[in-house]
């Protein structure tokens, strides 16, 4: 995304795309022009590695001074942009694929409106957005593209700060991601979902017998203080302890959860800048241990353990202590941050995935926890109201 260079740097994106729609003239766009877009978010994992993230974004009408057009309403069509945690990713990704596919009404297996009770012959795309004032057209085109970045949190919320997302993803909360802030009162945190950490052992290690560990013992494990698994119960063989990079938010989760300190330090073998690498890391090594996003969990070669915390055993898929219960030490919500309110666009997107179709087709799917009706009202108070 290109950043006008006229502007204030002290004003957000946003507020620049609504002021110029406030003297009557067509939205600026995120990005002008159409094609493929590539952008690259730097990801420290120990090898500096790049992630690069291909952007297929709509091609917008533009007038001579370079904006595009917008629908009679004056809504911003350009592309909706959002990126950062790789927790958060699978779910926003899903979205977004829906989004842009943009489905007719009639496509019942992959629109299952009226399963929702909802009334529409109008396309995926066109129905969600309709209900923000945006008016479909005759085409297939959704009324604006949605590209998914990734990353991590704290690239995730800094970018959103700073108007090169629209929806700053992030399984950590910006407080503990930005800690340097004086006020956090500019972000809006949407909650999509529910993630419940486990804990994960290479196989071999699960295979030899150890099927969990408590609390104390954990913060041993990051800490330095536990350095073979005999000590554990284990073979004798020497601890890999794993985890994500600090600027990653299921990192700053797990450490605030464990510690209560977001900044706690903790010793580890190596970093990972995303959580299928560090999944991967874990099932290719043969004595690794290390937290997780609950949707990677499936990776072969990676067991769950049990965690023992203020006398409660927590286990993978137990009915009554489980990951999803509200006392799991290691569960966290997974966020969509937007900045300076909620633009019409991005309510849309969001409203989209807090309605029981979103949560049942991109949340569920991908081994996270649906919100409960309760926090889905609470979230969706926090839209901007429906026209």
């Amino acid at each position: 995304m290109t950043r006008d260079s006229t502007r204030p740097d002290s004003e957000s994106r946003r507020k620049f795309i609504l002021s110029i729609g406030a003297l009557g003239a067509g939205a600026l766009a995120g990005c002008s022009g159409g094609g493929n877009t590539t952008t690259q978010a730097n990801v420290e994992d120990g090898n500096d590695a790049t992630v690069t993230a291909t952007a297929t974004e709509t091609a917008t009408q533009t007038t001579t001074e370079g904006q595009a057009t917008t629908t009679s309403q004056q809504q911003d069509t350009s592309t909706l942009e959002s990126g950062g945690s790789s927790t958060v990713y699978p779910v926003a990704e899903d979205a977004a694929a829906y989004w842009n596919a943009n489905r007719p009404a009639d496509d019942t297996e992959y629109w299952p409106h009226g399963e929702y009770g909802i009334d529409t012959d109008l396309n995926l795309a066109d129905y969600w957005a309709s209900l923000y004032g945006f008016e479909p057209d005759d085409s297939s085109e959704p009324p604006f593209r949605w590209t998914v970045g990734l990353s991590h949190s704290g690239t995730g919320v800094r970018n959103v700060r700073d108007g090169v997302y629209d929806i700053g993803n992030s399984s950590g909360n910006v407080e503990d991601e930005l800690p340097e802030r004086d006020s956090y009162d500019q972000f809006v945190d949407h909650v999509v979902a529910v993630d419940g950490q486990p804990l994960v052992v290479s196989a071999e290690i699960a295979e030899a017998g150890v099927t969990g560990i408590t609390g104390q013992q954990l913060k041993d494990l990051y800490k330095g203080r536990i350095t073979n698994w005999s000590e554990l119960g284990g073979p004798d063989r020497e601890v890999r302890v794993l985890g994500r990079v600090r600027d990653s938010g299921t990192r700053t989760a797990f450490v605030s959860n464990v510690f209560d300190n977001p900044t706690e330090d903790t010793q580890v073998a190596n970093r990972y800048g995303q959580n299928q690498r560090l999944a991967q890391a874990v099932a290719q090594a043969d004595n690794a241990i290390s937290y997780l996003a609950l949707a990677f969990l499936g990776t072969e070669g990676v067991d769950p353990i049990s965690l023992e915390w203020d006398g409660t055993t927590y286990s993978y898929q137990d009915p009554e202590n489980g990951l999803d219960s509200r006392s799991y030490p290691l569960s966290r919500d997974l966020h969509m941050y937007t900045w300076e309110g909620t633009s019409m666009k991005e309510a849309a997107a969001i409203n989209m995935m807090l309605h029981p179709f979103g949560q049942e087709t991109f949340v569920a799917p991908n081994n996270y926890f649906t919100l409960g009706e309760r926090r889905l009202e609470e979230e969706r108070s926090k839209l901007p109201d429906q026209v």
